[in-house]
């Protein structure tokens, strides 16, 4: 069976529904709590480029925090960004799992699916 990660917030409904998915599957995926253990620069650029989405992805855009931060502003750069998540790990777009078959942001939680091993 192939191994699967879950970078998780136990505290988000949307991550124990994904966490219990990968679970239902059969699969003990490898769980990283970003908040007790936040991810570092080059863990997050080592997301981004695994799911092929821009930086502003990884973002929380909805938190209210992320307007009042100024990351809404067309001027804002994708290094201030990084640098933001970097020191606020809980305006991350949670929950991220990664497996051979690929990385996704698992909102919805099925979409969780679409990585899982066969």
């Amino acid at each position: 069976m192939g191994s699967v990660t879950l970078y998780h917030n136990p505290a988000c409904s949307k991550s124990r529904d994904t966490l219990a998915l990968i679970r239902a599957a059969g699969i003990e995926p490898v769980v990283i709590d970003y908040l007790q253990n936040p991810l570092s620069r080059h863990d997050l650029e080592a997301l981004r480029i695994a799911l092929d989405l821009p930086v502003v992805c990884l973002l929380r855009t909805g938190d209210t925090r992320y307007a009042e931060m100024g990351l809404d502003s067309p001027d804002c750069s994708d290094e201030r960004r990084m640098q933001t998540l970097v020191a606020e790990p809980s305006l991350f777009n949670r929950p991220v799992a990664v497996s051979a078959r690929g990385a996704r942001i698992c909102r919805p939680p099925e979409t969780v699916l679409e990585i899982l091993p066969d």
